[in-house]
């Protein structure tokens, strides 16, 4: 009797393994087909420019004197669309410009490792085959503030101001005694076995932009949802957040030119460390000695930019005229 019971144990617990095993490679096949079918409702609204014979998407609005190249924070699933709101408030006086890492939105995956010299070696590489001169104006959000260091710094003849949104600066782990973050490389396989998808199925308003109604259209939510399940922790992304550490060091010792204008926006979340220090106190250690540079304060999230785009435009612009009225 005891055998047969352990017999009958057996097979029920083959037959929940077979059940959970086909479940998961029938999702999987779901996500794949969805994800024929959702690229090929949504195409990308941009244009593709050639890196190493990988695609990178560029998106462009606007015409002006100023060349304003926004760049993304790590993860973000389509800049272009994250950044639409911004884009579109920028673009009525200048020429807006973003960029989509390889990795990101409806760019191609790339073998390079994510060091900051290939990250801005691909950058400055897509600028010069849009054919679009500088010096240009970089507005780098969270991450990119290192890669915007590491090129105005290389490359300062290219830049002609900084506006940093709530922009992670290389100093600022030894400033608050804080070490990199870094990501388990298993969540590369988050994005091809669907379970970017599960997730952004099970809980969707924590991949969307938290942002005032009608901030962002229902063809970007459905657009940035579809993306997120494409490009979820993909390998570039969690190859990134893992080459952090050796980033960092690589750009802790630089700083921006002294002449180089700087507008700086940043979470006005009223954190002090017991210590007296905060994100204003680390930023008036990045402050340019140029005139116009300054920091401005904004209350809410980290993504600035989804509720705070008007903002943040009127106060570039102002920024932007301000440095002309000096050349």
């Amino acid at each position: 009797m005891i055998v047969k019971k352990k017999n009958k144990i057996l097979i029920i617990l083959k037959r929940l393994l077979l059940f959970i095993l086909s479940a998961v490679f029938i999702w999987i096949g779901f996500h794949h087909v969805m994800k024929l079918v959702e690229q090929h409702k949504y195409p990308a609204i941009g244009q593709y420019i050639q890196i190493e014979n990988k695609r990178m998407h560029v998106y462009t609005k606007g015409n002006g004197s100023n060349t304003i190249v926004l760049l993304s924070g790590l993860g973000t699933a389509s800049p272009v669309l994250d950044f639409e709101p911004l884009i579109n408030e920028m673009s009525k006086h200048n020429r807006v410009v973003v960029l989509e890492p390889f990795g990101y939105g409806w760019s191609d995956r790339t073998d390079k490792k994510r060091t900051v010299e290939h990250i801005v070696g691909e950058l400055r590489s897509a600028l010069k085959q849009l054919n679009i001169k500088g010096p240009y104006v970089l507005m780098p959000h969270s991450i990119s503030g290192i890669y915007s260091m590491y090129y105005a710094h290389e490359f300062p003849d290219e830049v002609k101001a900084i506006v940093g949104i709530d922009a992670t600066l290389p100093a600022a782990l030894a400033y608050f005694n804080e070490t990199p973050p870094s990501m388990p490389g298993i969540m590369r396989y988050a994005a091809p076995t669907g379970l970017a998808r599960l997730a952004t199925s099970l809980d969707d308003s924590a991949y969307l932009p938290l942002a005032s109604e009608g901030a962002y259209s229902n063809e970007n939510l459905a657009m940035t949802k579809a993306m997120t399940a494409w490009n979820g922790y993909n390998s570039n992304i969690v190859q990134e957040a893992n080459e952090l550490v050796s980033n960092v060091k690589k750009t802790a010792h630089m700083s921006f030119p002294s002449e180089l204008p700087v507008l700086f926006f940043t979470r006005d979340d009223g954190r002090v460390s017991e210590d007296g220090k905060s994100q204003f106190t680390f930023l008036q250690t990045q402050l340019t000695d140029h005139t116009s540079s300054t920091i401005l304060p904004l209350k809410g999230h980290h993504y600035l930019h989804w509720t705070k785009y008007k903002e943040m435009s009127e106060a570039v612009l102002k920024f932007l005229k301000d440095i002309g009225n000096k050349e």
